[in-house]
Protein backbone atom coordinates (compact mmCIF):
# COMPACT_ATOMS: atom_id res chain seq x y z
CA UNK A 1 0.00 0.00 0.00
CA UNK A 2 1.67 3.13 -1.06
CA UNK A 3 0.80 6.86 -0.05
CA UNK A 4 1.42 9.72 -2.36
CA UNK A 5 4.79 11.62 -1.84
CA UNK A 6 4.36 14.52 -0.29
CA UNK A 7 0.92 12.89 1.84
CA UNK A 8 0.23 15.46 4.65
CA UNK A 9 -0.33 13.50 8.07
CA UNK A 10 -1.38 15.45 11.08
CA UNK A 11 -4.16 15.73 13.59
CA UNK A 12 -7.17 18.21 14.25
CA UNK A 13 -8.03 19.72 16.90
CA UNK A 14 -10.61 23.38 17.72
CA UNK A 15 -10.04 26.65 19.64
CA UNK A 16 -12.87 26.33 21.42
CA UNK A 17 -11.99 22.71 22.81
CA UNK A 18 -8.40 22.77 23.84
CA UNK A 19 -7.19 26.31 23.76
CA UNK A 20 -8.31 27.42 27.03
CA UNK A 21 -7.37 31.20 28.58
CA UNK A 22 -11.15 31.79 27.51
CA UNK A 23 -11.00 35.68 29.21
CA UNK A 24 -6.96 36.16 28.70
CA UNK A 25 -5.21 38.82 26.74
CA UNK A 26 -8.52 40.31 25.64
CA UNK A 27 -10.18 37.43 24.48
CA UNK A 28 -13.80 37.87 24.27
CA UNK A 29 -16.63 34.78 25.44
CA UNK A 30 -17.38 33.16 22.66
CA UNK A 31 -20.77 30.83 22.39
CA UNK A 32 -19.11 27.56 23.41
CA UNK A 33 -18.07 29.49 26.89
CA UNK A 34 -21.24 29.33 27.85
CA UNK A 35 -21.71 25.98 27.87
CA UNK A 36 -21.25 23.64 31.58
CA UNK A 37 -19.91 20.04 31.63
CA UNK A 38 -21.82 16.97 31.34
CA UNK A 39 -21.82 13.24 30.55
CA UNK A 40 -22.93 10.57 28.16
CA UNK A 41 -25.99 10.21 30.62
CA UNK A 42 -26.68 14.13 31.37
CA UNK A 43 -26.44 16.64 28.47
CA UNK A 44 -24.91 20.00 28.64
CA UNK A 45 -26.58 23.16 29.47
CA UNK A 46 -26.34 26.17 28.21
CA UNK A 47 -26.59 29.51 30.18
CA UNK A 48 -27.13 33.18 29.08
CA UNK A 49 -24.54 34.29 32.16
CA UNK A 50 -21.44 32.67 33.43
CA UNK A 51 -22.02 31.27 36.96
CA UNK A 52 -19.21 31.40 38.94
CA UNK A 53 -20.10 28.45 40.67
CA UNK A 54 -20.62 26.11 37.85
CA UNK A 55 -17.91 23.83 36.08
CA UNK A 56 -17.60 25.83 31.89
CA UNK A 57 -15.09 22.99 30.42
CA UNK A 58 -14.10 25.03 27.69
CA UNK A 59 -12.58 27.73 29.65
CA UNK A 60 -9.81 26.14 30.34
CA UNK A 61 -9.60 22.94 27.85
CA UNK A 62 -6.24 21.44 28.13
CA UNK A 63 -4.35 25.28 28.22
CA UNK A 64 -3.10 24.92 24.44
CA UNK A 65 -2.38 28.66 24.98
CA UNK A 66 0.01 28.09 27.52
CA UNK A 67 1.55 25.05 26.07
CA UNK A 68 1.48 25.04 22.54
CA UNK A 69 5.21 24.79 22.06
CA UNK A 70 5.33 21.60 24.10
CA UNK A 71 2.09 19.95 21.54
CA UNK A 72 3.77 21.08 18.32
CA UNK A 73 7.10 19.87 19.64
CA UNK A 74 5.22 16.54 20.58
CA UNK A 75 3.55 16.46 17.15
CA UNK A 76 6.41 16.79 15.33
CA UNK A 77 7.65 13.95 17.21
CA UNK A 78 5.05 11.83 15.95
CA UNK A 79 6.07 12.83 12.53
CA UNK A 80 3.18 15.50 11.40
CA UNK A 81 3.61 18.08 8.84
CA UNK A 82 -0.07 19.18 8.96
CA UNK A 83 -1.28 20.36 12.00
CA UNK A 84 -5.39 21.57 11.62
CA UNK A 85 -6.14 24.17 14.12
CA UNK A 86 -8.97 26.96 13.73
CA UNK A 87 -8.47 30.51 15.14
CA UNK A 88 -10.79 31.39 18.05
CA UNK A 89 -13.03 34.39 15.94
CA UNK A 90 -13.33 35.96 19.97
CA UNK A 91 -9.99 36.43 19.93
CA UNK A 92 -9.45 38.31 17.48
CA UNK A 93 -12.44 40.62 17.51
CA UNK A 94 -13.90 39.90 20.78
CA UNK A 95 -17.52 40.96 20.68
CA UNK A 96 -17.13 40.00 16.61
CA UNK A 97 -18.30 43.60 15.38
CA UNK A 98 -15.42 45.63 16.94
CA UNK A 99 -14.30 48.43 14.75
CA UNK A 100 -10.27 47.19 15.53
CA UNK A 101 -9.01 43.53 16.09
CA UNK A 102 -7.17 42.60 19.28
CA UNK A 103 -3.62 42.40 18.93
CA UNK A 104 -2.80 40.22 21.46
CA UNK A 105 -4.81 37.57 20.38
CA UNK A 106 -3.85 38.26 16.82
CA UNK A 107 0.09 37.76 17.93
CA UNK A 108 -0.74 34.51 19.62
CA UNK A 109 -1.49 33.10 16.63
CA UNK A 110 1.75 34.55 15.17
CA UNK A 111 3.34 32.61 17.83
CA UNK A 112 1.95 29.08 16.99
CA UNK A 113 2.32 29.66 13.61
CA UNK A 114 5.74 30.46 13.94
CA UNK A 115 6.04 27.11 16.03
CA UNK A 116 4.64 25.06 13.37
CA UNK A 117 7.15 26.37 10.84
CA UNK A 118 9.85 25.83 13.01
CA UNK A 119 9.25 22.00 13.63
CA UNK A 120 8.19 21.68 9.38
CA UNK A 121 4.42 22.13 10.13
CA UNK A 122 2.22 22.78 7.91
CA UNK A 123 -1.00 24.89 9.01
CA UNK A 124 -4.60 24.19 8.11
CA UNK A 125 -6.67 26.64 9.27
CA UNK A 126 -10.49 26.70 10.28
CA UNK A 127 -11.43 29.86 10.17
CA UNK A 128 -14.94 28.94 12.53
CA UNK A 129 -15.12 25.89 14.01
CA UNK A 130 -18.40 25.53 16.32
CA UNK A 131 -17.84 28.81 17.94
CA UNK A 132 -18.86 32.98 17.41
CA UNK A 133 -18.54 35.80 19.78
CA UNK A 134 -21.54 35.05 22.45
CA UNK A 135 -22.36 39.16 21.64
CA UNK A 136 -23.18 37.92 18.29
CA UNK A 137 -25.56 35.49 19.75
CA UNK A 138 -27.32 38.09 22.09
CA UNK A 139 -27.49 40.93 19.50
CA UNK A 140 -28.20 39.07 16.19
CA UNK A 141 -29.09 35.69 17.09
CA UNK A 142 -26.04 34.32 15.29
CA UNK A 143 -26.48 33.60 11.64
CA UNK A 144 -29.81 34.56 11.40
CA UNK A 145 -28.85 37.65 11.13
CA UNK A 146 -27.36 38.93 7.01
CA UNK A 147 -25.08 41.42 9.55
CA UNK A 148 -23.25 38.21 10.24
CA UNK A 149 -21.99 37.82 6.66
CA UNK A 150 -20.01 41.28 6.72
CA UNK A 151 -18.73 40.93 10.32
CA UNK A 152 -17.28 37.23 9.01
CA UNK A 153 -15.54 39.34 6.02
CA UNK A 154 -13.98 41.72 8.14
CA UNK A 155 -12.58 39.05 10.50
CA UNK A 156 -11.60 36.77 7.59
CA UNK A 157 -9.60 39.62 5.44
CA UNK A 158 -7.72 40.51 9.08
CA UNK A 159 -6.42 37.19 9.84
CA UNK A 160 -5.81 36.57 6.23
CA UNK A 161 -3.67 39.90 5.49
CA UNK A 162 -1.89 39.55 8.96
CA UNK A 163 -0.88 35.41 7.94
CA UNK A 164 -0.26 35.51 4.65
CA UNK A 165 3.16 34.87 4.70
CA UNK A 166 2.26 31.83 7.20
CA UNK A 167 -1.17 29.74 6.46
CA UNK A 168 -1.70 28.41 2.97
CA UNK A 169 -4.62 26.02 3.62
CA UNK A 170 -7.74 27.49 4.92
CA UNK A 171 -11.36 26.18 5.55
CA UNK A 172 -14.02 28.58 6.43
CA UNK A 173 -17.07 26.91 8.59
CA UNK A 174 -16.43 23.37 10.30
CA UNK A 175 -19.07 20.50 9.41
CA UNK A 176 -21.35 23.29 7.78
CA UNK A 177 -23.62 20.97 7.42
CA UNK A 178 -24.21 19.93 11.21
CA UNK A 179 -26.11 23.40 10.67
CA UNK A 180 -29.13 21.58 9.00
CA UNK A 181 -29.65 19.90 12.35
CA UNK A 182 -30.89 21.42 15.71
CA UNK A 183 -27.92 20.50 17.73
CA UNK A 184 -25.35 21.16 14.78
CA UNK A 185 -27.72 24.67 14.62
CA UNK A 186 -26.84 25.63 17.95
CA UNK A 187 -23.49 24.83 17.62
CA UNK A 188 -22.36 25.77 13.81
CA UNK A 189 -25.03 29.17 13.59
CA UNK A 190 -25.64 30.36 17.02
CA UNK A 191 -29.44 29.82 16.80
CA UNK A 192 -29.53 30.02 20.74
CA UNK A 193 -30.37 33.99 21.21
CA UNK A 194 -32.36 34.00 24.91
CA UNK A 195 -31.85 30.19 25.22
CA UNK A 196 -31.24 28.91 29.13
CA UNK A 197 -31.12 24.76 29.55
CA UNK A 198 -30.14 21.83 28.25
CA UNK A 199 -28.52 22.10 25.12
CA UNK A 200 -30.51 18.89 23.74
CA UNK A 201 -33.89 20.84 24.41
CA UNK A 202 -32.63 23.52 21.33
CA UNK A 203 -35.63 23.28 18.76
CA UNK A 204 -35.27 25.30 15.81
CA UNK A 205 -36.93 25.45 12.54
CA UNK A 206 -36.08 24.37 8.56
CA UNK A 207 -36.73 27.74 7.84
CA UNK A 208 -34.11 29.37 10.40
CA UNK A 209 -31.65 26.59 9.58
CA UNK A 210 -31.49 27.05 6.29
CA UNK A 211 -31.70 30.55 6.24
CA UNK A 212 -28.73 30.26 8.66
CA UNK A 213 -27.09 28.64 6.11
CA UNK A 214 -28.03 30.75 3.15
CA UNK A 215 -25.89 33.69 4.88
CA UNK A 216 -23.43 31.37 5.90
CA UNK A 217 -22.97 29.96 1.99
CA UNK A 218 -22.88 33.61 1.11
CA UNK A 219 -20.13 34.75 3.21
CA UNK A 220 -18.13 32.17 2.19
CA UNK A 221 -18.28 33.14 -1.15
CA UNK A 222 -17.43 36.46 -0.58
CA UNK A 223 -14.63 35.27 1.53
CA UNK A 224 -13.31 32.37 -1.24
CA UNK A 225 -13.40 35.39 -3.64
CA UNK A 226 -11.65 37.37 -1.49
CA UNK A 227 -8.52 34.80 -1.20
CA UNK A 228 -8.57 33.95 -4.25
CA UNK A 229 -8.27 37.55 -6.44
CA UNK A 230 -5.72 39.01 -3.33
CA UNK A 231 -4.09 36.24 -2.12
CA UNK A 232 -3.12 33.77 -4.80
CA UNK A 233 -1.06 31.38 -2.65
CA UNK A 234 -3.95 30.42 -0.54
CA UNK A 235 -5.79 27.00 -1.09
CA UNK A 236 -9.21 27.14 0.14
CA UNK A 237 -11.41 24.92 0.99
CA UNK A 238 -14.93 23.59 3.01
CA UNK A 239 -15.92 20.56 5.58
CA UNK A 240 -18.60 18.41 6.10
CA UNK A 241 -19.43 16.07 8.52
CA UNK A 242 -19.62 13.12 6.46
CA UNK A 243 -22.06 10.36 7.46
CA UNK A 244 -23.02 7.53 5.71
CA UNK A 245 -25.25 5.69 5.46
CA UNK A 246 -26.53 2.28 4.07
CA UNK A 247 -30.25 1.69 3.00
CA UNK A 248 -31.24 -0.39 6.44
CA UNK A 249 -33.39 -3.37 3.83
CA UNK A 250 -33.58 -3.94 0.30
CA UNK A 251 -36.76 -2.38 0.43
CA UNK A 252 -36.91 0.05 -2.39
CA UNK A 253 -38.25 2.45 -0.02
CA UNK A 254 -35.70 2.22 2.15
CA UNK A 255 -33.42 2.75 -0.89
CA UNK A 256 -35.13 6.09 -1.99
CA UNK A 257 -35.31 7.08 1.89
CA UNK A 258 -31.64 6.57 1.97
CA UNK A 259 -30.86 8.84 -0.72
CA UNK A 260 -33.05 11.51 -0.10
CA UNK A 261 -31.45 11.30 3.69
CA UNK A 262 -27.60 11.19 1.69
CA UNK A 263 -28.81 14.67 -0.08
CA UNK A 264 -29.97 16.53 2.94
CA UNK A 265 -26.96 15.49 5.06
CA UNK A 266 -24.02 15.06 3.02
CA UNK A 267 -24.43 16.51 -0.54
CA UNK A 268 -26.68 19.41 0.21
CA UNK A 269 -23.66 21.88 1.58
CA UNK A 270 -21.15 20.66 -0.52
CA UNK A 271 -23.24 20.60 -3.78
CA UNK A 272 -23.75 24.57 -3.04
CA UNK A 273 -19.79 25.08 -2.19
CA UNK A 274 -18.21 22.93 -4.71
CA UNK A 275 -20.34 22.97 -6.69
CA UNK A 276 -21.14 27.12 -6.62
CA UNK A 277 -25.04 26.70 -6.62
CA UNK A 278 -28.00 25.28 -4.92
CA UNK A 279 -28.38 21.66 -6.23
CA UNK A 280 -31.33 20.72 -8.45
CA UNK A 281 -33.25 18.68 -5.79
CA UNK A 282 -33.34 21.80 -3.12
CA UNK A 283 -36.22 23.19 -4.67
CA UNK A 284 -38.68 20.02 -3.59
CA UNK A 285 -36.69 20.10 -0.49
CA UNK A 286 -37.48 23.50 0.49
CA UNK A 287 -40.96 23.19 -0.75
CA UNK A 288 -41.75 20.00 1.14
CA UNK A 289 -40.11 21.17 4.69
CA UNK A 290 -41.76 25.28 4.43
CA UNK A 291 -38.22 26.76 3.52
CA UNK A 292 -38.73 30.27 1.92
CA UNK A 293 -35.43 31.46 1.26
CA UNK A 294 -34.94 35.25 1.70
CA UNK A 295 -32.06 35.77 -0.94
CA UNK A 296 -30.67 39.47 -1.25
CA UNK A 297 -29.56 40.68 -4.62
CA UNK A 298 -26.74 39.13 -5.53
CA UNK A 299 -26.42 36.39 -3.30
CA UNK A 300 -26.39 33.43 -5.76
CA UNK A 301 -23.48 35.51 -7.59
CA UNK A 302 -21.44 35.49 -4.17
CA UNK A 303 -21.93 31.74 -3.56
CA UNK A 304 -21.10 30.96 -6.97
CA UNK A 305 -17.51 32.47 -6.42
CA UNK A 306 -17.55 30.28 -3.76
CA UNK A 307 -15.91 27.07 -5.52
CA UNK A 308 -13.32 25.73 -3.20
CA UNK A 309 -10.21 24.16 -3.98
CA UNK A 310 -10.31 20.92 -2.18
CA UNK A 311 -12.60 19.20 -0.24
CA UNK A 312 -12.64 18.10 3.13
CA UNK A 313 -14.70 15.83 5.69
CA UNK A 314 -15.07 14.25 8.99
CA UNK A 315 -15.53 10.66 9.30
CA UNK A 316 -16.15 8.58 12.43
CA UNK A 317 -19.01 6.00 11.75
CA UNK A 318 -21.34 5.52 9.29
CA UNK A 319 -25.52 4.35 10.27
CA UNK A 320 -28.80 3.13 8.09
CA UNK A 321 -31.74 4.44 7.02
CA UNK A 322 -35.56 2.78 7.08
CA UNK A 323 -38.78 3.05 6.45
CA UNK A 324 -39.76 0.38 9.18
CA UNK A 325 -40.68 1.22 12.38
CA UNK A 326 -38.85 -1.57 14.37
CA UNK A 327 -35.81 -0.32 12.71
CA UNK A 328 -33.00 -0.16 15.79
CA UNK A 329 -31.55 3.21 16.35
CA UNK A 330 -27.87 4.19 17.87
CA UNK A 331 -25.86 7.40 18.03
CA UNK A 332 -23.81 9.03 15.91
CA UNK A 333 -21.54 12.60 15.47
CA UNK A 334 -24.33 15.16 15.99
CA UNK A 335 -26.69 12.51 14.99
CA UNK A 336 -28.90 9.64 15.23
CA UNK A 337 -29.34 6.87 12.73
CA UNK A 338 -30.25 3.18 12.11
CA UNK A 339 -28.15 0.53 13.56
CA UNK A 340 -26.12 -1.55 11.34
CA UNK A 341 -26.08 -5.68 12.67
CA UNK A 342 -22.84 -5.66 10.90
CA UNK A 343 -20.56 -3.06 12.96
CA UNK A 344 -18.96 -3.21 16.10
CA UNK A 345 -19.98 0.53 18.19
CA UNK A 346 -17.57 2.66 20.29
CA UNK A 347 -18.43 3.28 24.04
CA UNK A 348 -20.59 6.57 23.29
CA UNK A 349 -22.40 3.98 20.50
CA UNK A 350 -20.76 5.61 17.67
CA UNK A 351 -20.16 2.20 15.02
CA UNK A 352 -16.76 2.29 13.95
CA UNK A 353 -17.22 1.34 9.54
CA UNK A 354 -13.75 1.15 7.90
CA UNK A 355 -14.91 0.33 5.12
CA UNK A 356 -17.38 2.85 4.78
CA UNK A 357 -14.50 5.38 4.69
CA UNK A 358 -13.10 3.99 1.63
CA UNK A 359 -16.98 4.40 0.68
CA UNK A 360 -17.02 7.75 0.99
CA UNK A 361 -14.08 8.98 -0.30
CA UNK A 362 -15.27 6.96 -4.02
CA UNK A 363 -18.82 8.73 -3.97
CA UNK A 364 -17.20 12.22 -3.02
CA UNK A 365 -14.33 11.48 -5.79
CA UNK A 366 -16.31 10.96 -8.15
CA UNK A 367 -19.14 13.34 -7.53
CA UNK A 368 -16.41 16.45 -7.28
CA UNK A 369 -13.00 15.53 -8.82
CA UNK A 370 -11.04 17.90 -6.54
CA UNK A 371 -8.17 17.02 -4.28
CA UNK A 372 -9.52 15.70 -0.89
CA UNK A 373 -8.54 15.55 2.77
CA UNK A 374 -10.05 13.38 5.50
CA UNK A 375 -9.23 16.40 8.66
CA UNK A 376 -11.06 14.80 11.16
CA UNK A 377 -11.24 10.91 12.33
CA UNK A 378 -11.17 8.49 15.22
CA UNK A 379 -12.86 7.47 18.25
CA UNK A 380 -13.76 8.41 21.82
CA UNK A 381 -12.60 6.33 24.82
CA UNK A 382 -11.80 5.29 28.32
CA UNK A 383 -8.32 5.27 28.86
CA UNK A 384 -6.60 3.91 31.63
CA UNK A 385 -3.22 5.64 33.44
CA UNK A 386 -1.10 1.98 34.41
CA UNK A 387 1.12 2.84 37.55
CA UNK A 388 4.06 3.31 35.72
CA UNK A 389 2.43 6.01 33.70
CA UNK A 390 2.02 4.26 30.39
CA UNK A 391 -0.99 4.19 28.81
CA UNK A 392 -2.34 1.48 26.54
CA UNK A 393 -4.69 1.60 24.15
CA UNK A 394 -5.25 -0.93 21.63
CA UNK A 395 -8.96 -0.06 20.45
CA UNK A 396 -7.18 3.15 19.35
CA UNK A 397 -4.62 1.51 17.87
CA UNK A 398 -6.76 -0.92 16.26
CA UNK A 399 -9.16 2.07 14.74
CA UNK A 400 -6.13 4.33 13.26
CA UNK A 401 -4.65 1.52 11.32
CA UNK A 402 -8.18 0.09 10.10
CA UNK A 403 -8.93 3.27 8.40
CA UNK A 404 -5.77 4.28 7.40
CA UNK A 405 -5.99 0.61 5.36
CA UNK A 406 -9.25 2.12 4.12
CA UNK A 407 -7.77 5.27 2.56
CA UNK A 408 -4.65 2.88 1.18
CA UNK A 409 -7.46 1.09 -0.85
CA UNK A 410 -9.32 4.32 -2.15
CA UNK A 411 -5.90 5.96 -3.32
CA UNK A 412 -5.42 2.72 -5.02
CA UNK A 413 -9.00 2.54 -6.28
CA UNK A 414 -7.89 6.38 -8.01
CA UNK A 415 -8.99 8.85 -4.99
CA UNK A 416 -7.17 11.99 -5.30
CA UNK A 417 -6.52 11.92 -0.93
CA UNK A 418 -4.19 14.38 -0.22
CA UNK A 419 -3.71 14.24 3.90
CA UNK A 420 -5.49 12.56 6.98
CA UNK A 421 -5.55 14.82 10.57
CA UNK A 422 -6.76 12.56 13.30
CA UNK A 423 -9.37 13.73 15.32
CA UNK A 424 -7.70 15.39 18.92
CA UNK A 425 -3.94 14.02 18.30
CA UNK A 426 -3.93 15.14 21.85
CA UNK A 427 -7.41 14.96 24.73
CA UNK A 428 -9.60 17.67 24.64
CA UNK A 429 -13.15 18.49 25.64
CA UNK A 430 -15.73 16.38 23.58
CA UNK A 431 -17.47 19.12 21.82
CA UNK A 432 -20.94 16.88 22.30
CA UNK A 433 -20.57 16.22 25.86
CA UNK A 434 -18.43 18.57 27.36
CA UNK A 435 -16.48 15.05 29.00
CA UNK A 436 -12.60 15.06 29.26
CA UNK A 437 -13.09 11.16 30.00
CA UNK A 438 -14.23 10.49 26.31
CA UNK A 439 -10.49 10.81 25.31
CA UNK A 440 -9.24 10.91 21.59
CA UNK A 441 -5.49 11.57 21.63
CA UNK A 442 -2.12 9.82 21.17
CA UNK A 443 -1.15 12.10 24.04
CA UNK A 444 -2.70 11.85 27.16
CA UNK A 445 -3.73 15.03 29.11
CA UNK A 446 -3.84 14.97 33.44
CA UNK A 447 -7.36 16.96 33.30
CA UNK A 448 -10.60 15.68 34.44
CA UNK A 449 -13.91 16.01 34.48
CA UNK A 450 -14.53 17.75 37.40
CA UNK A 451 -12.06 20.49 36.17
CA UNK A 452 -8.91 18.86 38.48
CA UNK A 453 -5.30 18.21 37.15
CA UNK A 454 -2.26 18.99 36.51
CA UNK A 455 -2.12 19.17 32.36
CA UNK A 456 0.53 16.60 32.38
CA UNK A 457 1.04 15.53 28.79
CA UNK A 458 1.51 11.39 28.63
CA UNK A 459 2.64 9.68 25.19
CA UNK A 460 0.32 6.29 25.12
CA UNK A 461 1.15 3.36 23.34
CA UNK A 462 -1.11 5.13 20.09
CA UNK A 463 1.85 7.78 19.59
CA UNK A 464 4.14 5.36 18.68
CA UNK A 465 1.84 3.31 16.47
CA UNK A 466 1.06 6.69 14.55
CA UNK A 467 4.84 7.68 14.39
CA UNK A 468 5.51 4.54 12.92
CA UNK A 469 2.78 4.72 10.01
CA UNK A 470 3.57 8.42 9.43
CA UNK A 471 7.61 7.77 9.34
CA UNK A 472 7.03 5.28 6.03
CA UNK A 473 4.24 7.33 4.76
CA UNK A 474 1.73 4.33 5.06
CA UNK A 475 4.37 1.73 4.17
CA UNK A 476 4.61 -0.06 7.47
CA UNK A 477 3.09 -0.54 10.95
CA UNK A 478 -0.65 -1.30 9.67
CA UNK A 479 -0.41 -5.10 10.06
Amino acid sequence: MQFPKGFYWGGATAANQFEGAWNVDGRGASVDDHFTGGSYEKPREITIDIKPDVLYPNHDGIDFYHHYEEDIALFAEMGFNMFRMSISWSRIFPNGDDAQPNEAGLAFYDRVFDCCAKHGIEPLVTLSHYEMPYHLVEKYNGWASRELIGFFENYCATVFERYKDKVKFWLTFNEINCGTMDMGAMMETGLIQGFEGPASAIKTTPQQRYQALHHQFVAHGRVVKLAHEKYPQFKMGNMDCFILSYPGTCDPADVLANELEMNRMNWYCSDVQVRGAYPFYAKRFWAENDIELEMAPGDLEDIAAGKVDFYTFSYYMSGTVSTHADHEMTEGNMTFGGKNPYLESTDWGWQIDPMGLRIALNQIYARYQIPLMVVENGMGAYDEVEEDGSIHDPYRIAYLKSHIKAMGEAIADGVDLIAYTWWGPIDLVSAGTGEMRKRYGFIHVDKYDDGTGTYERRRKDSFFAYQKIIKSNGAEGLE
